[in-house]
């Protein structure tokens, strides 16, 4: 509705009809692939209800539920001592001192760099080659376990992408907020922790999640070292069952606790940025 100029009168105007869409290629083309996955989706369901037998679910539901208890011991173990790590790591990049920065920026190269599976294979098999040397050295107890050979490469591949991410949420911060409490005489240590690490840990929120999915979903690589994890008790159960919804409801279970745990960290970060949210409302 607008008035008219000439005449003041309130004219009223219809609101057009709705173009018709035309059925382009690539809509025919994405309305196929998505019937397509609806019926993978479909025949999935339907294969699971017809492969399932009490048996099974009796044999080996609360092997997959140690398995989940195992991977969780996993990830956190190596995110906690990760994110320990990754601190001291991230100064190290930040350092103007070229000793001290090549140092930081070598270890993450090389720790980025590399396949976690072939870490994973150097630390387990490769170390436990030097079984009398570590012994020597009181320290066979310690890599003779697979699973604390896994916890320490997991914390070694975190802690250097936790540390890039630590580096790039503090460069990010403005630098004149550096100045602003170097003016008002406040040392700069204070202005470290109290003022830039706070804001760049809000930055780093959401790469931070990414890292604790990925490390979730690349804990599936602890089972190729005899640790038994979800996928190292999935492997187990098909070996003896031969059946292939085992893998199957390994993938549920892992879709469930990436999502779930996707859900969580979104209102964590929304509760963590409600000052944020308020101010650009």
């Amino acid at each position: 509705m607008s008035p008219s100029e000439n005449t003041g009168v309130v004219e009223f105007f219809e609101r057009p009809p709705p173009q018709a869409k035309k059925w382009s290629k690539a809509r025919i083309l994405g309305i196929i692939l998505l019937g397509l996955w609806i019926a993978a989706g479909l025949g999935l369901i339907y294969y699971l209800f017809a492969a399932y037998t009490q048996e099974f679910a009796d044999k080996y539901a609360l092997k997959f539920l140690r398995g989940i208890w195992v991977t969780f011991q996993i990830v956190g173990l190596s995110l906690i001592f990760g994110a320990l790590l990754s601190f001291p790591v991230a100064l190290g990049r930040l350092s103007k001192n070229r000793l001290i920065g090549g140092i930081a920026f070598g270890y993450s190269y090389l720790m980025r760099g590399t396949p976690l599976l072939a870490q994973t294979y150097l630390v387990y098999y490769g170390l436990g080659s030097f079984n009398k040397e570590l012994q020597a050295i009181g320290l066979w107890w310690f890599f003779r376990d697979a699973f604390n050979c896994v916890v320490l490469i997991f914390t070694l591949n975190t802690a250097a992408y936790q540390a890039e991410i630590l580096r790039g949420a503090i460069e990010n911060v403005e630098k004149g907020q550096t100045e602003a409490g170097q003016a008002l005489g406040i040392p700069k240590l204070v202005i470290f922790w109290k003022i830039v690490l706070p804001q760049a840990l809000i930055t780093a929120l959401r790469p931070y999640g990414n890292e604790i999915i990925l490390m979730i979903k690349g804990s599936a690589i602890a089972s190729l070292v005899t640790v038994f994890d979800l996928m190292g008790e999935t492997r187990r159960a098909y070996s003896r069952s031969f059946d292939f919804q085992t893998y199957i409801w390994a993938a549920i279970l892992y879709l469930s606790v990436v999502e779930t745990l996707r859900r969580l960290w979104d209102k964590f970060e929304n509760y963590l940025t409600r000052h944020l949210q308020r101010d650009s409302e």
